[in-house]
């Protein structure tokens, strides 16, 4: 498993621009974005052992954060 973090940032470094923007002027991306950020470091937590958790809830909380990722990934493209 890897341990480096997935930062929304570094997985569209080419939609900064818009990220941020829309991060400023539509509350649900922002949310979204912050769901991510928090999944994310949950994640990491668990993989560098500082908060483990079982197989199971590692697996859904990978899951809930691809999901986040392609919802985030559709609104900057349709923006």
């Amino acid at each position: 498993m890897s341990n480096t973090p997935h930062e929304i940032h570094d997985e569209f470094p080419e939609y900064a621009d818009k990220m941020h923007a829309l991060k400023v002027s539509d509350e649900h991306f922002a949310k979204l974005l912050e769901d991510y950020r928090d999944v994310n470091r949950a994640i990491h937590r668990s993989e560098t052992q500082v908060e483990p958790v079982g197989d199971v809830e590692e697996e859904t909380m990978r899951k809930k954060r691809m999901v986040l990722k392609d919802e985030i990934y559709g609104m900057l493209t349709k923006a």
